[in-house]
């Protein structure tokens, strides 16, 4: 069986190019001239650049190799300009698609990693109760728009393409560089925190998102989607905590700063990063993912129609991750 991986460069697009070798797929990693190579050394990985910005291109590049299956793990997650959370995650989607439909690739099944956040901030009347699928997306972030435009191209060509929707929440694990950021704060004695209103925080471990691929290339029925979560739900204090615990209790000192001291920092970590043309973790779309409160969502649908089991909790999940950045020097 031969397996395309879009974004195989990336943190979880690594992943699942290692678990398709484990399982002897003969696996295909898309990168671009300009990805880095660092987790992908394995010599049985066949290599394809894929110029997602242009459909024409392509069909090119995808005549003849004839996959049986495609995850499109490829996309971002925060840009120096809004334009291009959907000229890469929806219009790179709709090439892709458009791409593989041209020459009329013989797919059994594409799975899309999508995301919780096409839902934005709904349910946050306290008790919170979970995110359904039967519920209506009202993102909040430019890439949540971007993820949610992206299913809905693929829901308009579901008669001629057997793809399911994989969406978690956060998800964390060696290799990731965003949650990376706390952890590095907290060594150096700080942690920060925002708002004084509840927030119930949910969480998946990269492996865990890797799991949920491979069951859903072997079952369900087209067009079907699936939150991802640990299944439990926790507290905003209590990922800060276990880092914390992990790093060997370092002295620190934590602040909990109001929701619009967090707006004016995203707006000049916005503002900072036009002037530089560095993209930065705290931008316009950061602060709407920070003040959001509800990140439950129902996972039961994936547990009852996949199979899947998430074998980490967040205490077993931070623990690998952080022995990970300090074995590889991160930390």
């Amino acid at each position: 069986m031969k397996i395309l991986i879009t974004g195989a460069s990336g943190f979880i697009g690594s992943f699942i190019v290692e678990e398709a070798l484990r399982r002897g797929f003969e696996t295909w990693a898309a990168v671009r001239k300009s990805s880095s190579r660092e987790w992908l050394q394995d010599e049985r990985i066949h290599f394809i650049e894929l110029n997602l910005s242009s459909k024409e291109q392509l069909v090119e590049q995808l005549r003849g190799k004839d996959f049986d299956y495609v995850v499109h793990a490829a996309g971002v997650t925060k840009c120096l300009n809004k334009q291009d959370f959907h000229r890469i995650n929806t219009e790179g989607t709709k090439n892709l698609v458009d791409a593989l439909l041209e020459v009329e690739m013989p797919l059994k099944r594409l799975v899309y990693l999508s995301s919780l956040s096409i839902f934005g901030a709904i349910k946050e009347q306290q008790p919170y109760k979970e995110i359904k699928e039967t519920d209506t997306p009202q993102p909040n972030t430019e890439y949540g728009k971007s993820k949610l435009a992206a299913e809905q191209y693929l829901n308009s060509v579901s008669s001629r393409v057997p793809y399911i929707i994989l969406r978690p929440t956060g998800v964390y694990g060696p290799r990731e560089k965003d949650y990376f950021i706390m952890a590095k704060s907290i060594k150096q004695h700080s942690d920060f925190a925002v708002g004084f209103k509840r927030q119930d925080i949910t969480f998946v471990y990269v492996k865990d998102v890797v799991q949920a691929v491979f069951l859903a290339l072997e079952k369900s029925e087209n067009g079907r989607k699936y939150f991802l979560s640990d299944g439990q739900v926790y507290q905003s204090a209590t990922f800060s905590n276990l880092i914390h615990e992990e790093l060997g209790r370092p002295w620190w000192i934590r602040i909990t700063a109001p929701v619009w001291v967090l707006r004016i920092v995203t707006f000049f970590g916005e503002y900072i990063g036009r002037m530089t043309g560095k993209v930065t973790a705290l931008n316009n779309d950061k602060y709407n993912i920070l003040r959001q409160r509800n990140w439950r969502c129902d996972i039961q649908p994936a547990i009852d129609e996949l199979g899947y089991h998430p074998t980490y909790n967040l205490e077993q999940g931070v623990k690998e991750t952080i022995q990970w950045y300090k074995d590889n020097g991160w930390l």
